[in-house]
Order: structure tokens, then sequence, then C-alpha cells
């Protein structure tokens, strides 16, 4: 699914269907593909058992895809609606051939940024918690930050160290990707609260301290 919540100027939220999926994978592949990526906003409807069924459908149009999906946003919607503890669940996903989550919905991993940022989304300790996980049932994961809104060079720091003292007790992470704000369209920048996004300087500084 996109685009689930209704904001101003977003994309028209859209659903694919199982089959779909499965059409779109199987043409990446035929194209040379080796790995698909899936993720999307939470849509009401779906349920712990709807990705599963994801992973379930990409495995059977191609077996050999590597399925890297679902944000940790999406883990935990997905193993609250079945009742399950997050590594039951993750277990569940990587049984079924999930082989690596997006450390995506990260943003800032600091609380009074994120109540302005992204109320709606996971506190940190949870964001943390998805993450360290899923590296504890062997799916690793990559690792974002979105910088240059609401947050300070403090924040960009608290941020990181949280990403090396999870790395240091998991080596789960295998790539780190720094994501510049992207304004024009952003509810919050159309309000005058936040900025433009960070400077040519400030996106160097993050890749290199990163």
């Amino acid at each position: 699914s996109k685009g689930t919540r209704k904001h101003e100027g977003a994309e028209k939220p859209y659903l694919l269907d199982m089959a779909e999926i499965a059409r779109r994978v199987r043409e990446a592949h035929e194209r040379g593909a080796s790995e698909v990526c899936l993720q999307g906003g939470i849509h009401p409807g779906f349920t712990g058992e709807t990705y599963l069924e994801i992973v379930r459908t990409v495995k059977a149009a191609v077996p050999a895809m590597h399925v890297h999906a679902f944000s940790p946003l999406e883990v935990s919607h997905g193993a609250k609606t079945l009742g399950l503890a997050l590594d039951d669940y993750l277990t569940l996903l990587r049984d079924a051939g999930l082989g690596s989550l997006p450390g995506t919905a990260a943003e800032i991993l600091h609380d009074p940024v994120r109540a302005v940022l992204c109320a709606d989304k996971l506190s940190t300790r949870e964001w943390l918690e998805v993450i360290e996980t899923a590296h504890g049932v062997g799916l690793p994961t990559t690792a974002t930050v979105m910088f240059g809104h609401v947050d300070t060079y403090e924040d960009w720091a608290r941020h990181l160290l949280h990403l090396r003292a999870l790395q240091a007790r998991t080596g789960g992470i295998t790539e780190f990707v720094p994501l510049p704000f992207v304004a024009h369209e952003a509810p919050l920048y159309k309000r005058g609260q936040a900025r433009r996004g960070p400077t040519l300087r400030e996106a160097l500084l993050m890749h290199a301290v990163g």
C-alpha cells in the first residue's frame, strides 16, 4: 500500500494485490533482479498474516528472489494484530522467506524530534527493539536517518550513537542510508515548521561521520 494517510499534495493511495506483486516479481527476475524491496503505509485492513502472505507470494513466484521487506512500523503492526511477540513474528516472516529488513521510519532517533516530525510512527525505543530483535533471529537490516528538517546536530549525534551501540551489540546492520529531507511536498515545511533540507556541506558531513 502507498500513502494510506491523507496529506495535502500527497500521492493518491493505491494497493497492489497479490497477483500484481507476483507479476512484478517475475518481471524483475526476467530483467535480472536478484532482490525485491516491499514496504508501504500502514493499511488499516492489513494484519500480520497479510505480510506473511506477501512474502509467500514473492517466494512462490521466484523462489531464489531475496526479499527485503517491511519497515519496523509494519513489523510492529503485524505482530500486534496477531498478538505475537516480536521475536516470534519475525521468526515466522524469516521462515516464510523474508531475507532482510529495511531500517526505514527511523527519521531521527530522538523522541522530542519524533513528536513533531512523525508522532504516528514508533518511538525511538520501539524502533530499536524491532531492529535488534530482527538481528537476533538472523535477519540483517539496513539503517536510515532522515535529516535537515526540525533537527539539530545534537539530534544527529544521538541518532548515530544509537546505531553505533546497536551495531556493537549485534553486527546486523548491513548499510547506513542518509536520506536528506525533501521539503517541497512535506506538510511540515508548507506550514513553516521545517527548513528546506540539509545543505550540501551537511549532507557530506552526515555521510562522513556516519
